[in-house]
């Protein structure tokens, strides 16, 4: 597939054959996204794993201190005091039974992350062909199946982000806009490792991350230095 000229222009600026420690990787990458729009630069990481054995897995969340950048649009399934208590903490939309036929039937999906207490998850699990595809399914993992529905909430308009292992082992994960400074996205990326790091499995064998790479929205992949992480 032909990439365009801005692309090809700001891939002129990277090394290919370099693998670069993680703040000039993230110089890097702010230099070559150049689109009109503000990018999301993205860290994915090819991991050591095989996701098709449980004990291989790794999914979780983690707090950015300084966000991704994106207003995130909560959904609770709560009921009685939980719901307003997610009300008050910020969700934009909090519902119950009646948000079904809403999602199955209107084919509604106006919201980024979904929230919901324990008692909530029967009447979820009736949207799981609908939320699961989008990664949208609450989890207690990700600290999304909760009774404190609240901080749930308020972390996630701070900026709380899912990790976990793809089919092809590999972790996808934004840590911020292109307009962060390079300190803002070095921190989130930094918090973002740290969490990785902590979650290794027991079973992991061999190099736990054999490689990484950094890219903007429209921007060429930039290597990481793997064994600096």
């Amino acid at each position: 597939m032909k990439k365009g000229k801005r692309y090809q222009e700001a891939a002129k600026l990277r090394d290919k054959t370099t693998l670069y420690e993680a703040p000039e990787a993230i110089a890097l990458v702010k230099q070559v996204a150049s689109a009109k729009f503000d990018e999301t630069i993205e860290v994915h990481l090819k991991m050591g794993l095989d996701g098709r054995h449980a004990d291989q897995q790794i999914r979780g969340a983690v707090v950015l201190p300084h966000g991704t950048g994106k207003k995130v649009r909560v959904l609770v399934f709560a009921k009685g005091e939980k719901a307003d208590e997610a009300a008050a903490a910020g969700a934009e939309f909090v519902g119950a039974e009646e948000l079904v036929p809403k999602i199955q039937k209107e084919g509604w999906l106006d919201f980024d992350k979904v929230v919901a207490t324990p008692n909530m998850m029967s009447v979820v699990g009736r949207l799981g062909r609908i939320l699961g595809p989008k990664g949208l399914m609450p989890n207690p993992k990700a600290g999304t199946v909760t009774m404190d529905i609240a901080k749930a909430v308020q972390e996630l308009k701070a900026g709380k982000i899912e990790y976990r292992l793809d089919k092809t082992n590999i972790v996808h994960v934004p840590i911020g806009k292109a307009s962060f400074t390079e300190e803002q996205l070095t921190e989130n990326f930094q918090t973002l490792i740290d969490a990785i790091i902590k979650a290794k499995p027991a079973a992991a064998k061999g190099q736990y991350i054999r490689s990484a790479t950094i890219a903007s929205t429209m921007g060429p992949g930039i290597k990481l230095n793997t064994a600096r992480l």
